[in-house]
Order: C-alpha cells, then structure tokens, then sequence
C-alpha cells in the first residue's frame, strides 16, 4: 500500500521517512493520478484541519477515495469538541493509564507530547498510546491538571511539526520510520491483497475461542479470497482504521475492549464479526429470555429475578434450578441450588453484582449441542459433553478449568429439529457468527442459549469440515466487502 505524507507545502517538511511519498495537500485534492489510486495510507500533517479548510479536505476526500487517513474526519472534530474529549477523559483506562504515569509529579500541570503513539520519554507509553487510540493521529499534544491530588486531562489537540522541539526531532524520525515499515516482525508477502483483514487475537489468552492452528487455517482461506490478515491486540485500537475488516477472537463483553473494538471498528466503516449489537444481545441473558419468550423459542422454564420477586423462584423453576448472572461467559457466574436455603443465599451473591438474574429448570443432559451458524446456515455441529463427574461442560478446579470431550458431528447426523430450532434462534440476533447451544431430553429440544463469538478450534469444531469452516468465514467478509465497494471510500 502507497503511503502519502500530506503537507501544504512539502519545501518545509522536515523529516526524510523511508517508503513515504511526500505531497503537497492542492496536489492530492486536484491531481488525477492520487484519485485513481486504489489504495493509499493517506497521513495527513496539515497545519490547518478546520472545518472547510484543505487539511479538511484531504482526510475526507482520502476517505471518498477508499484511502485511510490519519487522522480520519472524525478524529479532527473529536478533538475540536471539548465535550468528546471531556468523555474520552472518563473512561476508566484512560484514568488509570494517567494517574498511573503521572502520579509521582510534584508539579501541578503537565504537558505531553505523543508522535505516533509515543513519547520520547519511554515511562509515558501506556499513556500515550491510550490517548492514541482515543484519538489516532500522528502529532498530538496533550495538556493535564492537578486537582484535588488527582489528575485530569485538561486538553489534547493535533500538533504540526514546527511545534516539535529540536531535540526531539531524531526520536520523531525513527518513530515515523518505523510507524511507516509496519508490520513489525518477519516480513509480509510480497504479494498484494485486495484487502486487510484484523484479527483480535492473543496466543496468551487462556480463553480465547479460537487456538494458533485454526488462527493460521483462518489465514490462509483468507488468502484465497484475496484477503491479507493481521492479529493484533489491545494496544492496537488506534489502528483499525488501516483494516478493511475486523474479526474479534476475544472473549467479548459489553464493559470490555472488545466491545470498544468493534464499536471503533463500526464507526470507521469496517465489516465485523461480531458487531456491537450482536455483543450486547448475545452476551445478555436476560436479554435472550425475554427474545425466546416473545418468539416462541424453546427452552427451558425461565425466570428474571430480582430483589422484589426473589421468594418466587422456586415455585416458577422448581429444584434444583440454575441461577445464572446475565454476562457470564464459559460458565462462570453459573451455579445450581437445590435447596431453598442454597437459592436465596447465591441469589444473595449474584444480585450484589447484577440488578437482575436469570433462574432456570435444571435440565440435566450427558451433553449439549452446539450449532455453529453463519448468516443464517448452519456452519458446523458438535457434541459438547460435560466435565467428567459435573453437570456444566466446564468445571473450575483449584482456578483452572476442566472441559468435557467435544465431539464434531456431520449434518446428516444431527436430528433435524435440533438443526431448525438452532437456525430459529440464531436468525433472532442478525446475520454473523453465532454458537447457539442445545439440548435434546425426551425428544424435547430447548436452546440453552445464543453465543456470539462461539469457539473454532483446530480439530474439535472444524474436525468434521475442516478448512470449508474457514473458507466460509472468509466468504462472508468478501462478499461484504465486495458489496461495499471495491475500495472503502465507495460503501
């Protein structure tokens, strides 16, 4: 991918980075040549980014164009917004990130000055790059207050190169050129893709739905649609606007940074799985009771609980019943009771944390199914069989977790009404990716619930379709992609 350095006028930019076009701003607004091509990091260091003004028009003509402009049209107008910034000054990483860099100052206001997601003082760069990914552009300068023995972001705005003081220059240079030359590591392909695909990923995540062998198999299907993927982590927020497309395989949550991610994602015009719609219906099960109750979904007798109705739960579930937290992922936040006294003391426990909680018939099976489901069909099957000598598919043992044998089924073998009652449920939350999971008792089917997220590892899910399970998913973002435009600019 071409990258453009844009300037009013290139005669006064001082820095030489490797790989980068410097161009002057009238140029990239009128010349042919910069609207014909296909793709472009377009960075723009205009002095003047006001609303009308040519810096203006160069992030946003690079976005009609299917460019990728740092900073991006909305970035410049967060910044120019006290109340935006206000908001991104409360969030609560951002809060740690400050106090934690700045808690040993004697002084009473401190500025910082960020180039590219860094300072020149190495103890800055959690902050710095917190405040990049608030606000993704290259030059920023930052200004904090000290009220009360607590510090504040009093005010973050763009910076131009004639603000950088000279000694800083060398810094600013080797980190342009190294922003430049991403990725870091082993080098990329020399062949080039159509697109760039993100994945949100991390091989140290005990948790995470998908292993290394079915990230790489994802890989490569992706590059038989002509689609380049990256992993990237949490610290790469700031970034999302160089991808085309973003696939979480993170545990979500609502009050997390995957939520965050694809809300950005979203913003910045990217194709997601999983959406922030899909994250807040399908990590609430409060919000999927009340789904299944109004469209007649099967499953088992359920109750919302709160402090007012909390004596009910027995005669509505019967014992022993589950009680469950709404948010609770991989079991945890899931208990059984099977006394009164066990229900109203780990309901006690479960509504310190949640205003409301969800109460179930205990429906005690030798497993569970799970359906795998991609815009509308059925992606793959398994048996998900519980814990040895536990009645979840997970069992907490002295803080690590034990699971049951997983097994991959073909269609054919799976009884048909398990198959439509799964299509039903997930065709509730949208066309992505979603895990709906199942039981069989008696002839009668129940959905236990709907996952967004559901797990792809390389020999448990995949272990009946094999690569067709990823080459589907890669499908699916080309196809959106192409629907979208050829280039991002053209959605």
């Amino acid at each position: 991918m071409k990258s453009l350095i844009v300037v009013e006028n290139p005669k006064r930019w001082p820095f030489d980075v490797d790989g980068a076009e410097v161009v002057a701003a009238r140029s990239y607004l009128v010349e042919p040549r910069f609207a014909a091509m296909r793709r472009a990091a377009v960075y723009n260091m205009c002095r003047r980014l006001g609303y009308q003004t040519v810096g203006y028009y160069v992030s946003l003509l690079a976005a009609a164009r299917g460019h990728r402009p740092l900073p991006s049209v909305a970035t410049v107008q967060a910044l120019s917004q006290s109340p935006l910034v206000r908001i991104a000054a409360a969030d609560e990483d951002l809060d740690w990130e400050i106090q934690h860099a700045l808690g040993r100052l004697r002084s009473d206001e401190f500025r910082l000055s960020i180039y590219f997601g860094r300072n020149i003082a190495r103890r800055y760069d959690g902050l710095c790059r917190a405040l990049f990914n608030q606000f993704p552009a290259p030059f920023l300068f930052a200004r904090f207050l000290r009220t009360d023995d607590k510090w504040r972001l009093a005010g973050i705005r763009l910076g131009a190169t004639s603000e950088i003081p000279e000694k800083h220059r060398d810094f600013v240079l080797d980190r342009a050129n190294k922003y430049f030359s991403r990725p870091a590591g082993p080098p990329r392909k020399t062949r080039s893709f159509q697109y760039d695909l993100a994945v949100l990923w991390s091989e140290n995540d005990p948790t995470a739905p998908s292993d290394e062998r079915a990230i790489k198999r994802f890989v490569r299907a992706a590059a038989r649609q002509d689609i380049d993927v990256k992993t990237i982590g949490p610290d790469d927020y700031g970034r999302l606007a160089e991808f085309d497309a973003l696939f979480l395989r993170e545990t979500t949550k609502v009050d997390h940074h995957t939520y965050r991610f694809a809300t950005r994602a979203v913003a910045e015009g990217l194709v997601v799985i999983d959406e922030p719609e899909a994250i807040i219906r399908a990590t609430n099960k409060v919000y999927q009771a009340e789904l299944f109750l109004r469209n007649g979904i099967p499953s088992p007798r359920t109750f919302v609980v709160h402090e007012a109705n909390r004596e009910e739960v027995v005669e509505r579930v019967g014992l022993p019943c589950v009680l469950k937290k709404p948010d609770g992922a991989f079991s945890i936040g899931v208990v059984k009771a099977s006394t009164p006294e066990e229900v109203s003391e780990r309901l006690g426990a479960l509504l310190k944390e949640s205003e409301l909680v969800v109460a179930q018939e205990y429906a005690p099976s030798e497993f569970d199914w799970r359906i795998g489901v991609l815009d509308r069909r059925a992606l793959f099957a398994c048996r998900y069989h519980m814990a040895k000598g536990h009645w979840r598919i997970v069992q907490e043992v002295e803080r690590q977790r034990r699971y049951g044998t997983v097994d991959a089924v073909p269609f054919e073998d799976v009884p048909q009404s398990v198959l439509d009652t799964a299509l039903r449920a997930a065709s509730l939350f949208g066309d992505g990716l979603y895990g709906v999971d199942l039981k069989e008792i008696d002839g009668r089917v129940m959905v236990m619930e709907v996952n967004d997220n559901p797990n792809l590892d390389a020999g448990y899910e995949d272990g009946v379709r094999k690569d067709a399970i990823y080459d589907e998913i890669a499908a699916w973002f080309r196809a959106r992609l192409d629907r979208r435009g050829s280039d991002r600019g053209l959605r």
